[in-house]
């Protein structure tokens, strides 16, 4: 199971996705190798984010992010590590030591999820919006977002799912990118919140569900009637629908006698039987009833003149 941190960083790289910004997690600043958590760099192309992470409106070209899990508290050595990161990391990607990149190319960030009264008590914070206030360290400003007071709106979803308020967490999921990776990092974040006793009321698999209704649409038709049953396939449909296109003989397919002959008028039920198959199996008198006066008499001469054929014959 990976920490706070490093899910944290990795949600932070996905949300960032396919944006005008790369994310770098843990890097290495020292020869004793003190990392800073997350580091957002200006990639110089892509497209800017439709909505930013409240806190994030201001980013620059390079941006640094301590973050603080509910377990840890945002206090003043964490701010002041932070600075360190900085004039180390300002080092590193300035040309030299006497063509250092320009300070406000860089932006620094701490994220916490508990708010921090005791740092708050030592030095005055500005508040800039719900959730998010800025303090003045030294000769840098640094912007801190307190995850358990950001307000629940759709560009927050990246913050929400790290405040630890249920209701939150799960609006941050449903609101959050939607793809594979973030659903893996998701299951991850479940897991950890269920070890350390959260109730969730949102999990991994109304996730899943809700990744597939929102993109099942793009499947092809063969795809997404993939291994259901035939009774699934025509639920929902009106019998016009389900025999539109099928020929007469697979329409009644199956049926019994009685029920292929419902419905049908007696000329319709006769229609195209030779004369020996409409009048097999019946008895004479039956065969004979209907006939009038003129025509039983026509056919009594028949017969006669046959007999007498017959008889003349042998």
């Amino acid at each position: 199971m990976i920490d706070w941190h490093r899910i944290f960083g990795l949600t932070v790289t996905e949300h960032f996705r396919d944006t005008l910004y790369s994310v770098e997690l843990e890097k290495d600043l020292s020869l004793k190798q003190q990392f800073l958590d997350v580091v957002i760099i200006e990639k110089g192309e892509g497209e800017l984010p439709s909505e930013f992470p409240d806190g994030l409106e201001n980013m620059g070209s390079h941006n640094l992010l301590t973050y603080k899990s509910h377990q840890e508290s945002l206090d003043d050595w964490a701010i002041e590590e932070l600075l360190c990161h900085y004039v180390n990391y300002r080092k590193q990607t300035s040309p030299s030591l006497k063509s250092l990149l320009p300070a406000e190319d860089f932006r620094l960030y701490a994220v916490s999820t508990r708010y921090p009264k005791k740092l708050f008590g030592e030095v005055t914070p500005v508040q800039t919006g719900e959730g998010v206030y800025e303090v003045q360290w030294a000769v840098r400003p640094v912007r801190i977002v307190v995850l358990s007071r950001i307000p629940k709106t759709e560009r927050n979803a990246l913050w929400l799912l790290f405040s630890t308020v249920p209701e939150n967490v799960k609006y941050g999921a449903e609101y959050s990118r939607r793809s594979d990776e973030m659903s893996t990092l998701l299951n991850d974040l479940f897991r950890k919140y269920e070890i350390e006793g959260f109730a969730m009321p949102y999990t991994i698999e109304d996730y899943r569900k809700d990744y597939v209704r929102e993109h099942i649409h793009k499947l092809p038709p063969e795809e997404r009637l993939r291994g259901l049953p035939p009774e699934e396939l025509i639920k929902g449909l009106s019998p016009e629908e389900r025999i539109k296109g099928l020929p007469p003989e697979e329409r009644i397919k199956g049926l019994p006698p009685e029920e292929r002959i419902r419905g049908l008028s007696p000329e319709e039920l006769i229609k195209g039987l030779s004369p020996e198959e409409r009048i097999k199996g019946l008895p004479p008198e039956e065969r004979l009833k209907g006939l009038s006066e003129e025509e039983l008499q026509k056919l009594a001469e028949t017969i006669m003149k046959q007999r007498g054929r017959k008889i003349s014959g042998n």
